[in-house]
């Protein structure tokens, strides 16, 4: 169905979300927005560690950033953006279903203002949508629904443009200069997951593909932020060919250095989406989270998980105290999955 209401160069401005991954796939929504409204520019409004990816997808004409700390309400600075966005856009789009997300746009006077109906959002949005779980059953789904037209949106099945990052050659020369990478085939392993233990593959396990990974002659790369400095030296502390880049990278540097890899292990993480909108062949191991929610939008990927009757569960620690989800999920399996 072809959108009708839609101006050409209609301006367009996206509050996006606050974790790595779900900004990955919101550029399907940013995908869809210049495929269905010809000449619309697209702005991002997001946190600022957000800028180094949203400045690698060509779909955004301008990244806004908002530095509030993760729980802060932060009035003045929301107040003072707005003032600088007034008459800059004719429609906003709110992907986050929280109060705060939708007052930029309302203070800012934004004529339309679209986004799923929730916390009290009544007078901030004008052109609110019922959000159907069954017929939108995946985060990146209920992304894109909210740039259609409400009737196309409603049935959820309408097609999803997959991520795709640009790659900077000249940085990967630099990092793997820096970093003395290149010498051997590589493959990427990301122990982090910002939702909590019960999404990460235990350590050991990844510490014992390491070795084997090591053994079959490829080169390791533990890659993630600062807080898994610790578990990157467990996994590659005092083993030859494996490098903890864990905190010592940047996000851009992250997406490139990806890219160069062969195949990467990874929990459903930031990371995971990242290296999937590179092209990079996923082995992505889910324990308490569903690979139905939150896939990586990829066909080069294989999906790990045993599928027990405790799982998903959907919390952050496990219930029953054994993550039997996860430690049961043994490294020869990954092997013999990144051999085959």
């Amino acid at each position: 169905m072809a959108e009708t209401v839609t101006a050409v160069g209609e301006r367009i401005l996206v509050v996006g979300p606050s974790w790595v991954g779900d900004m990955v796939m919101a550029q399907s929504l940013f995908k869809t927005l210049k495929m269905h409204r010809p000449g619309c520019s697209v702005a991002v409004l997001a946190p600022g560690w957000s800028q180094p990816i949203l400045e690698r997808m060509a779909e955004v004409d301008e990244a806004v950033g908002l530095d509030v700390k993760h729980g802060e309400f932060g009035w003045r600075s929301r107040q003072a953006l707005a003032r600088s966005l007034r008459g800059r856009f004719d429609h906003a789009i709110v992907l986050p279903r929280s109060w705060k997300s939708a007052l930029v746009p309302f203070l800012a006077g934004v004529p339309r203002r679209t986004g799923f109906t929730g916390e009290q959002r009544v007078l901030l949005l004008n052109e609110r949508r019922r959000l159907d779980k069954t017929a939108l059953d995946q985060t990146v789904k209920r992304f894109v629904s909210l740039g259609l037209p409400e009737a196309q949106a409603a049935r959820g099945d309408f097609a999803i443009p997959r991520p795709h990052l640009e790659v900077d050659a000249a940085n990967l020369a630099t990092l793997q200069a820096k970093h003395g990478l290149g010498e051997r085939p590589a493959i990427a392993m990301m122990p982090g997951a910002e939702f909590g233990p019960s999404k990460q593959w235990p350590l050991e396990h990844f510490r014992r593909l390491a070795e084997q990974l090591v053994d079959a002659g490829f080169e390791l790369r533990v890659m993630g932020g600062p807080k898994d400095a610790e578990a990157g030296e467990i996994i590659a502390g005092g083993l030859a060919y494996a490098f903890n880049l864990c905190g010592r990278t940047r996000l851009a540097d992250a997406v490139d250095l990806l890219a160069d890899c062969r195949q990467v292990v990874t929990n459903d993480s930031g990371l995971m989406h990242v290296a999937a909108a590179v092209g990079t062949r996923i082995h992505a191991i889910y324990g308490s989270t569903s690979p139905r929610y939150t896939p990586p939008l990829t066909d080069n990927a294989c999906i790990h998980t045993l599928a027990l009757t405790c799982s998903p569960c959907f919390e952050r620690t496990c219930p029953l105290g054994h993550t039997h989800c996860l430690q049961q999920l043994a490294p020869e399996r990954l092997l013999r999955a990144i051999q085959g």
